[in-house]
Parts: structure tokens; C-alpha cells; sequence
């Protein structure tokens, strides 16, 4: 026996640190709270670079926070601009997170929102409708010829066993064919010259309701309201939260699975339809060739962050939408190309990305008494 085991006082000399070893363990869960540390932190991270990115592009230190945070939030035209811009995100990133939670893959957002704007336009254009009921119509056209548009992904997925993300994706590039063939064709504004629709008519657009905030604001948070209940209160949300952790002890325990599948990116679909619709009929007012670039990214992203909780969501859409109405002020007053906002959020992403990393996997240092 040692000295050191006959009397525990005497501690064992500290091992050198390169003759340490260490191993990687996947942990069985991780508290929320802790959860939310990792991702601030890494959050923090990515700020830091991207502060430095915009350092070197020219931006002056002390006009980040101005311009990120001041002009932004207390100043009452850009936060409408904000909250505006939000509407769509939010829609478009709770369609992500819907689909996202039934197992189910969906890059086809942009394509959704395409044909919901074209279905809406449709509307306006034939003039469906008495002039009274001629919006709620476009809301409606708009969510049918999107889950229309995402009936056939989830169809080929479930009978043919056809990979979602190959075939949503492809769609998007169809979608967009069509919406060119569109606004250069048929519906190109016989006044103009160029690609979009004819404006639509004013109780055709959605309009600004309390202190010049537009009711799409309002319908993005009830959505979200909506969502929110649908995920954590409704009999279908538990049936998903079974699907999202194992679809084959979902099967075995009476989950209809196929059918809360089926429902799930149905209703994904149907809120982008929706994005689509605030984007035409509300921002844009009319169908243009190129209103939904960028929001497709936005969702995946938005979901991504949120990991498909729809309270999140909401949040990750208004920061989103901040950064977007941010970046278009750097565009104007310090010729900041938009291609260092896109660059900023893919940062954002690659570092929650590896957040992940360690929410999953711990390191542990192990014993001699353990080999």
C-alpha cells in the first residue's frame, strides 16, 4: 500500500496536462436553462465576428449599437418597418417549424409562398368576390394552392419513400418558372414595362390599423397564438411530440402517424401560403417577380434557431427582421452590400450550429481507476 492510500490526507500529485485523457459522451438530456446559456453563448460568439467583419467593411464602432439597436427599436417608423417585415418571417419560419416537427423536411418554403401570392393574385385579377369579402378570399386561395403545392412532397414521401428535400427543393425552381411566366406574360401590367401584376386595388391590400401598425402584424402574432396552442395544448400536438421523438413507437402506440404527417405539412404549407399572401397583398401590393427571395433561407433559419418552438420563433423572426431592416440602413448611409447581411446570418447559423455540438456531447476526463 502507498503512502497516499494510508493517509488521504496527503493528496496525489496533479497528473501533467498532456498526460490527461479525456472522452466524448452523448448526454441523455440537458436542462433547459443550460440550454439556453450554450445558444447565448454562441450567439455572443457570432456577434463578435460579425462586429469585427463590420469593423473592417468600414462601419464605425460606435455606430453599431446606433445603428442596430437605437434607430431600430426606439424609433417609432423603423420599429413599424420592423414589425412589418416580421409579419412574413414569422409566418414562414412556424411553417418550417410545423414541418420540421413532423419528421418532414420542407425546403420547398419559397415555392409555397409563391403560389400562395399567385393564388391571391388570382383572385384580385378575376375579381372573385364581392368587394367585401374580396381579402379574406385571397387569404384563402392563398393557403389552398400552397398545401395544394405541398400535398405532393409529402404524398411521394410516405407511398414511393421519395426523399422530401430533393423533391421540395426541385419544386421551388418550378414555382419560380411559373411566377416569370406570369408576371412577363399574361399578368404583366399592360401599363408598365416591367415584371409584376397590376396593383392591387385598395380593399384588396391589407391595411394599417392602430398607430399606423398593418393588420398583418396582427395576423402574424395570432398565428403564432394559434400555433402555440396547436403544438402544446391540442390532442394533434401531443400526437406530433410522439412522431417528433419515434415514429415507429408512435405507430405501436396508436399514433396515426401517416395522417398527423399528412396534416402536419399541410398546415406548413398553408402558412407560408399565407407569407406569400402578407408579402404580396401587404408589402409589395402586387405580384412581383422576385417578393420572396430570401424568405425561404429566413424560415429554415428562424426554425433552426427556434428548434421548432413556436414561441421562439416569433422571437427569432422579429431579431431576423431587425437585421434585415438594420442592414438596408448600413446599404444606404455606409454602401454596405446586402451580401454582409446574408453573410452575418449565415454566421449566426454556423455558430448555433455548434452550439449543438456541446448541447449534445459532454467531455469527460477520465480516471485511472476507470481504464
Amino acid at each position: 500500500m502507498t503512502e497516499t492510500t494510508l493517509n488521504p490526507a496527503i493528496t496525489p500529485p496533479r497528473q501533467p496536462l498532456l498526460g490527461r485523457r479525456y472522452t466524448l459522451e452523448i448526454r441523455q438530456q440537458l436542462a433547459w436553462p443550460w440550454q439556453a446559456l450554450i445558444i447565448a453563448l454562441a450567439l455572443l460568439c457570432g456577434v463578435a465576428i460579425c462586429t469585427v467583419i463590420l469593423l473592417g467593411a468600414g462601419v464605425p464602432a460606435g455606430e453599431l449599437l446606433n445603428e442596430f439597436v437605437v434607430q431600430t427599436l426606439f424609433d417609432a417608423q423603423n420599429f413599424r418597418a420592423v414589425l412589418f417585415q416580421a409579419a412574413p418571417m414569422i409566418m414562414v419560419g412556424l411553417a418550417g417549424c410545423m414541418a420540421f416537427r413532423a419528421r418532414f423536411w420542407n425546403l420547398g418554403l419559397e415555392g409555397q409562398m409563391i403560389w400562395g401570392a399567385i393564388g391571391a393574385t388570382a383572385v384580385s385579377l378575376f375579381e372573385i368576390g364581392p368587394e367585401a369579402l374580396r381579402l379574406p378570399l385571397m387569404m384563402l386561395a392563398a393557403m389552398l394552392c400552397a398545401m395544394l403545392w405541398t400535398l405532393g412532397p409529402v404524398l411521394l414521401k410516405l407511398r414511393l419513400k421519395v426523399n422530401e428535400i430533393i423533391s421540395t427543393l426541385m419544386l421551388n425552381y418550378i414555382a419560380a418558372n411559373v411566377l416569370l411566366h406570369l408576371v412577363y406574360g399574361s399578368w404583366k401590367d399592360p401599363r408598365d414595362n416591367f415584371p409584376y401584376s397590376p396593383p392591387f386595388k385598395a380593399f384588396e391590400r391589407l391595411p394599417d390599423l392602430v398607430a399606423g401598425y398593418n393588420l398583418a402584424i396582427f395576423m402574424a402574432l395570432l398565428i403564432a397564438v394559434f400555433t402555440l396552442w396547436f403544438v402544446g395544448v391540442s390532442r394533434a400536438g401531443l400526437y406530433l411530440r410522439f412522431v417528433d421523438a419515434n415514429l415507429r413507437v408512435a405507430g405501436a402506440v396508436g399514433v396515426p402517424v401517416r395522417r398527423m404527417i399528412i396534416g402536419t405539412v399541410l398546415l406548413s404549407g398553408a402558412l407560408a401560403g399565407l407569407a406569400g399572401f402578407v408579402a404580396t397583398a401587404g408589402q409589395e401590393g402586387r405580384l412581383t417577380q422576385s417578393f420572396y427571395q430570401g424568405y425561404g433561407f429566413s424560415g429554415i433559419l428562424i426554425a433552426f434557431l427556434a428548434r421548432n418552438n413556436p414561441a421562439a420563433a416569433t422571437v427569432v423572426a422579429l431579431l431576423i427582421a431587425l437585421l434585415f431592416v438594420a442592414g438596408r440602413n448600413l446599404q444606404v448611409f455606409y454602401q454596405i452590400p446586402f451580401s454582409m447581411v446574408q453573410l452575418i446570418q449565415a454566421i449566426l447559423v454556423i455558430c448555433v450550429a455548434c452550439s449543438d455540438f456541446f448541447i449534445r456531447h459532454r467531455v469527460r476526463r477520465i480516471q485511472a481507476g476507470d481504464c
